[in-house]
């Protein structure tokens, strides 16, 4: 029989904050495939998560398959926003969120787990960051500031990663990002050039993988996933209105919208699980998955193959 095993490999997901997202689930499935799991977190949400963990809030979510409970590593702050310390404003460096952290970039991150672990310490790193600060507006009014500001978190981050963890990782390494359909379609509300920030990741996961794949013999994929639910995406869009049976109107918010139209308009008529898509991801980031780089897997249940709609 097949499995999927990570025994005795590391495993770096970045941007993990919560059990609600794509992040979680694939530090999960990492885990039940044998892997130990560092993750990096948002410092403004690090001593949330950290609560939260310590209280026992999240140990339902923590129970992996085989009745083991998840247990990270390491949580280590990161701001994915910064290649290394002093790329950070000093008034981000004073804030009471982040002065305490040490160094809390993409170089930080590296640095700690290279202090931790020595060198070569780690098998796998997932991409799970994205951030539109503008991503409720149209593209055509969004800033110069804020469509650079999607760019850079959404999808420089990722060539930031593999500049710096790329050295320091095990012979066979894997890196693999998560990506969104409006990278290559036009999905209206999808906005503050969020879009175009997914286009370039998906853009430089081919081009990564012929460097990292020459330079080091590491593989570097990515996972388009369906629209699903995750606290982030609920910033998205700013929905539309709908007539109630009783009169009046309700704001339908746009991730709902896209799931729904996602749902009915695809060959399996059913919305993603971020269970599905962490299986995918794991797949690709083991051994099972040697000869696949440079590849974006789409799992949508089969949306992205649609021309048309059907309802």
């Amino acid at each position: 029989m097949l499995t999927i095993d990570l025994s005795g490999k590391r495993a770096l997901v970045a941007g993990v904050a919560d059990d609600g997202g794509f992040g979680f689930a694939i530090a999960k499935s990492l885990a039940e495939a044998g892997a130990s799991v560092c993750v990096g977190t948002w410092p403004p949400a690090l001593g949330i998560f950290q609560t939260l963990l310590r209280r026992g809030k999240l140990d339902a979510s923590l129970v992996l398959a085989d009745g083991r409970k998840m247990e990270f590593e390491r949580i280590v702050p990161l701001d994915a926003e910064y290649d290394i310390l002093e790329d950070a404003p000093a008034e981000v460096r004073e804030n009471k969120r982040y002065k305490d952290l040490g160094d809390f970039s993409i170089q930080g991150c590296a640095d700690r787990l290279r202090t931790d672990f020595g060198e070569p310490c780690v098998d796998v790193v997932v991409h799970s960051l994205a951030n539109g600060p503008e991503v409720t507006k149209d593209l055509l009014a969004t800033s110069r500031r804020g469509y650079l500001g999607a760019s850079s978190v959404s999808a420089y981050s990722m060539v930031s990663l593999v500049q710096r963890f790329g050295p320091m990782m095990r012979p066979g390494g894997a890196f693999l990002s998560l990506s969104y359909l409006a990278g290559e379609r036009v999905i209206p509300g999808y906005g503050g050039g969020m879009s175009s920030a997914k286009a370039a990741l998906e853009s430089d996961t081919r081009v990564l993988a012929w460097e990292a794949g020459r330079k080091w013999g590491h593989r570097v994929n990515c996972v388009s996933a369906g629209p699903f639910a995750s606290r982030a995406a609920s910033a998205i869009g700013s929905g539309k209105t709908e007539g109630e049976a009783e009169g009046g109107a309700k704001r339908v918010p746009f991730i709902e919208q896209m799931i729904e139209y996602t749902r009915v308009n695809s060959p399996l008529a059913e919305a993603v699980t971020a269970s599905e898509v962490a299986a995918a991801a794991a797949f690709l980031c083991s051994p099972l998955a040697t000869g696949i780089t440079g590849c974006v897997v789409h799992v949508d249940k089969g949306y992205h193959a649609m021309g048309k709609a059907v309802s």
